[in-house]
């Protein structure tokens, strides 16, 4: 009985790694690429691979939380592709659309070089959400749902839920991208190829400098920055403690990075998950049978 209760238990923990294993997906970064008119895909190794190609000047890049990747590009187009690949069009008219954001809605927010923020529904559905903005290039939500936009006259505006908008930074740097980290501290990358942190009172410090530039950012859930540039052709990898690294190489005029989102535990999953629990307790504190002699 005692070695039949064992092999159960250890039969269902064996079933409960290759579920785990089969359901994980590895964050993979995504990397919109002038020079090649594309979207290239880089495992956390560094394999590349090609995801999209012949669009028009590709920009701004995030992932819904379904793991549909959006895209802007040069025709005014806001393009969405299945985790397959397969593309859509999702948005059009736009002037030069460049940064994307969502909010914890789900919706989208694109700005434009016209001084806008569009916000989108899930379905398509567009509104004006603030307007008379400088060039406004990358977006961030907090998780307070206040959107952040870099400005490239030094300024970062912060725009709240319902609209209102204020400065919440000033500098001589030419902003371009934006990203919050897990502490809720925001990183805005200077064309210059400086990245500054900003704490949530708005307190500057340079967290990295000496970057070929610095234009799109994206962390990972490891909280390592990653940053592109438009002068150079190469990726960084920053550590949270400011550990300077080239990820990748021979990607040129990158205006936009997304990392690929962590799926939720599939239902196979959080079932083994479950029976694992349960076994676990019954081990400790059923009583067990004598031994029959």
């Amino acid at each position: 009985m005692k070695a039949t209760f064992r092999s159960i238990v250890r039969a269902t923990f064996h079933s409960l790694v290759l579920l785990i294993a089969a359901n994980a997906q590895a964050q993979n970064l995504f990397v919109s690429s002038g020079g090649s008119q594309g979207i290239d895909q880089f495992t956390p190794d560094g394999v590349r691979s090609g995801f999209a190609s012949g669009l028009s000047g590709p920009a701004g890049l995030a992932f819904n939380n379904a793991g549909d990747l959006y895209a802007t590009d040069g025709s005014g187009n806001i393009y969405k592709y299945t985790p397959g690949g397969a593309q859509s069009t999702f948005a059009g008219g736009l002037q030069q659309p460049t940064g994307l954001a969502f909010n914890s809605a789900g919706n989208l927010f694109v700005g434009d070089e016209i001084g806008n923020i569009y916000a989108y529904t899930p379905d398509g559905v567009r509104s004006t959400f603030a307007s008379g903005l400088y060039y406004p290039e990358g977006l961030a939500f907090d998780n307070a749902g206040n959107l952040f936009v870099a400005e490239p006259n030094g300024i970062i505006c912060e725009v709240t839920p319902d609209g209102v908008q204020r400065t919440f930074a000033s500098s001589s740097a030419y902003f371009f991208g934006l990203a919050f980290n897990n502490a809720g501290n925001l990183f805005a990358a200077d064309l210059g190829g400086n990245i500054y942190e900003y704490t949530p009172d708005g307190a500057q410090s340079i967290f990295a400098s000496g970057l070929d530039d610095s234009a799109a950012l994206a962390f990972d859930s490891a909280g390592d920055l990653f940053v592109s540039g438009t002068g150079g052709d190469s990726i960084y990898e920053i550590t949270p403690d400011g550990t300077q690294s080239i990820f990748a190489s021979g990607v040129y005029n990158s205006y936009g990075l997304a990392i690929q989102p962590a799926p939720e535990p599939s239902a196979p999953v959080l079932l083994a998950i479950g029976v694992t629990i349960i076994f676990a307790f019954v081990r400790r504190n059923c009583v067990r049978p004598n031994k029959i002699r």
